[in-house]
């Protein structure tokens, strides 16, 4: 393995959308290697190893870990196989780790390990967390792992520096689809939005936020700890509408229908059992509203680098490239 002066790091889940962005915003920068279930080569990764390799792992400065399964909203991913993953990777990495006495992990949690419906509550770092689902309770137990062993003896050859939890709202940026997608085909379609009265408000997290984020935690020094990470705006699903709209270059197609009228509809959906319901109206008009305070103040920053309009526009112009 060829020597070099450049600092390096270990990043799990490499070939995922936030690994592939932080490879190619730190690659001119620092010596990476990855692990993952895929060995495909990746420009700007010296090596990337199995799960089974552990042994032949260089030990680096930074730990970024980032594999895990995502929430899967068809419910088709067994419980066993969410904690296995997303739990058991986690206590594995971490426990290399703390091994070979590296100074950062940064751990990729989620908001959902605190709760999958906050409702009308602005989700801090002081919320008890009562994460609902196999995905959010395996992200918890994660963390509770983490937080249990902050100075493990037996297993520390060094000690410890910074450990970071990580909770971002949902993620989006050029290149991923990913939960927008549904909304930008339902506009790509011309189809009229109905929900227009709707104001709920909505946190999402660009990528290039994260990488301004992990970026200051590379080269600074910010405390350890728990930290949610979203952009500085809420966004309500009609903004979303006009904000994709935008980024196709259109007009947007909201309609205003009285509020009683459209839950008047998502009730006769439920009895009928049709597309439009209750539960169905819930998902795209609720709340979820994420905080990103704390890691502003320990950033000593007034405002993260991208607002959700202008990151959403630039996501939706790289779906039509």
């Amino acid at each position: 393995m060829r020597y070099s002066k450049r600092k390096s790091l270990i990043i799990t889940g490499i070939h995922g959308f936030v690994g592939q962005n932080l490879v190619k915003s730190l690659s001119d920068e620092y010596d990476i290697y990855g692990v993952d279930i895929r060995q495909h080569p990746m420009d700007g990764v010296l090596k990337i190893f199995s799960w089974e390799e552990f042994d032949q792992l260089p030990v680096s400065e930074t730990v970024i870990h980032l594999a895990g399964i995502a929430h899967d909203i068809k419910n088709k991913i067994s419980k066993k196989r969410y904690f296995d993953v997303n739990t058991g990777l986690t206590v594995k990495i971490f426990d290399w780790f703390q091994s070979v006495g590296a100074s950062r992990f940064i751990f990729f949690s989620s908001v959902k390990a605190v709760a999958d419906r906050p409702g009308d509550v602005v989700l801090t770092e002081h919320a008890i967390p009562t994460p609902s689902g196999f995905y959010g309770e395996s992200k918890r137990a994660a963390e509770e792992y983490i937080l249990d062993h902050p100075m493990d003896n037996e297993l520390r050859t060094a000690p410890l520096s910074f450990v970071y939890i990580l909770r971002p709202a949902m993620i989006y940026g050029p290149g991923n689809k990913g939960n927008l997608n549904l909304l930008y085909r339902f506009v790509k379609s011309y189809m009229p939005w109905p929900l227009g009265a709707f104001r709920n408000k909505r946190s999402f997290c660009s990528i290039d936020n994260i990488i301004f984020i992990v970026r200051k935690m590379l080269n600074e020094t910010i405390p350890s700890g728990i930290y949610h990470i979203a952009d500085d705006d809420y966004t309500s699903t009609s903004d979303l509408v006009s904000y994709i709209s935008e980024g196709l270059g259109r007009k947007s197609l909201i309609v205003s229908f009285p509020i009683s009228l459209i839950k008047k509809a998502a009730s006769l959906g439920s009895i009928f059992h049709l597309p439009f319901n209750k539960e169905r109206l819930k998902k795209v008009t609720e709340n979820y509203m994420v905080s990103n305070a704390k890691i502003k103040t320990a950033l000593g920053i007034h405002k993260l680098p991208v607002d959700s309009r202008t990151g959403i526009i630039q996501t939706i112009k790289s779906f039509r490239r």
